[in-house]
């Protein structure tokens, strides 16, 4: 453990806090958004600019001090703890529009509702997901599966330059003309690679949109599942959709018909105007008598009302696997996984449509590795559950591979493998000897150093 000395060492460096356990601001320094991981390290920085990151790198390459990266904290792992430095990036909140060229700049602690909000104003959107709260960095390395992707891809394929410290504590830009080996790894490689002070990423035009949701009743999701599953195969590409399986718990922030009772959830994100998206959805509702229909043309910085995703800190694990299909067979089994009779606990079962844009190979190539899955099959469960349960059960249809943003809490740190083909996954290890081949970063889903195979 360091001494409160050398705590005061790193302060010195920095404006922003440098603390230790038992200083005041402490626990609100370390804490994310998921509760499942408790952070406690011996040294919590709070940064504000680029030039602290890579001060506070420094230091820890200077002292071999193994090193986390915290934003919003939706997806941890592994806890940063023991003689650990956590770097806490959400100070740094700028984002710049550049409307003509339609790219944004985020820094490393900008959430998505923020760069919604700047490129509203100019009828162009980001590639960002379903959470308003989520941070543009973590959430862009991971690959980033996005409202519009059937339409334009993974959120990391539009990145265009990425602006990091390195775990040497030597600042770098890359691009696709420029270290063209960290930019390849770092969209889709995770926090692996080191501190990502800024990203520049593509933005689309939105100029109408139309979303919401239709919730039927849980006895009817045999009936919902495969009619929608049906559905997805005729749809055009500007039409995204997934369907969820809700076994909301008892609490008074959940709308009364969701709670303590199986619901089926259909989530819509059309890019086109509504009465086009009427027209499209209405197979959908013809299936059962809904609970509660929100669908509507509205304007894409409403997208969070979507998934109503959680807004306040809650703890969860989370697992995922890509399904190479969504037959008959696949369905089936799922119901008998998570459907009415079954013995499922996870508060939600999502099955997100991929297709698209998604299957098609980016212009700069990533190490993001889903383009073949059909479905994006996740879970996400309270703790003390069996998360694997229904991943696990579903294993014989696909791709063998999981999406590692929908991988969170204590068991998946050393998942990281499963993201990836061999060969991406080998690629990245050689990278990381290069960059990192202490593992400093290895507080994440880690990919360890791995000698060049010749």
């Amino acid at each position: 453990m360091y001494r409160s000395a050398t705590v005061q060492k790193l302060a010195g460096r920095l404006s922003g806090p440098a603390l230790g356990p038992g200083d005041d601001g402490y626990a609100a320094e370390v804490a994310g958004f998921n509760l499942v991981v408790q952070h406690r390290p011996a040294i919590v920085v709070g940064v504000r600019d680029a030039e602290e990151v890579r001060k506070a790198v420094t230091f820890a390459a200077e002292t071999g001090t193994p090193t986390a990266v915290q934003a919003t904290g939706h997806g941890p792992s592994r806890a940063a703890e023991g003689a650990g430095l956590l770097i806490n990036t959400r100070r740094m909140t700028k984002v710049t529009i550049d409307p003509v060229a339609r790219v944004a700049r985020a820094e490393a602690g900008t959430q998505w509702h923020q760069v919604v909000e700047a490129a509203a104003g100019h009828g162009l959107a980001p590639l960002n997901g379903s959470s308003p709260l989520v941070g543009v960095v973590g959430y862009t390395l991971g690959g980033g599966l996005a409202l519009l992707s059937r339409a334009y891809g993974f959120a990391a394929d539009h990145v265009t330059t990425v602006e990091v410290v390195t775990p040497d504590g030597r600042p770098r830009t890359a691009t696709a003309q420029q270290n063209t080996d960290l930019f390849w790894a770092l969209r889709g490689g995770k926090g692996n690679f080191g501190v990502v002070t800024a990203i520049e990423f593509g933005l689309v035009p939105v100029p109408r949109f139309y979303g919401g949701g239709l919730f039927f009743p849980g006895e009817t999701a045999a009936e919902v599942l495969h009619a929608w599953r049906l559905w997805t195969e005729s749809v055009p590409q500007e039409m995204a959709s997934s369907l969820a399986l809700l076994r909301m718990p008892e609490l008074e922030p959940i709308p009364e018909f969701l709670r303590g009772k199986l619901v089926v959830h259909i989530r819509i994100a059309h890019l086109g105007p509504g009465d086009e998206g009427e027209r499209l959805v209405g197979p959908l509702r013809k299936i059962a008598p809904a609970l509660v229909d929100t669908l509507a043309e509205m304007p894409y910085k409403r997208f969070a009302e979507i998934h109503n995703d959680p807004t306040f800190p809650i703890p969860y694990d989370e697992r995922s696997t890509m399904l190479r299909e969504l037959g008959q067979g696949a369905a089936d089994d799922l119901l008998s996984l998570a459907g009415p009779g079954s013995d499922c606990t996870d508060i939600m079962v999502e099955l997100r449509h991929m297709g698209g844009a998604l299957s098609r190979p980016p212009s700069a190539p990533s190490a993001v590795d889903h383009r073949e899955a059909a479905f994006c099959l996740s879970t996400l469960g309270l703790p003390g559950a069996r998360p694997a349960h229904v991943v696990d059960g579903m294993a014989h249809w696909g791709t063998g591979r999981s999406y590692l943003n929908f991988l969170a809490g204590p068991e998946t740190a050393q998942l990281a493998e499963r993201g990836y083909g061999p060969a991406t996954y080998a690629r990245l290890g050689e990278i990381k000897a290069r960059y990192d081949p202490e593992n400093l970063f290895r507080f994440n889903h880690n990919i360890p150093p791995r000698a060049k195979s010749f």
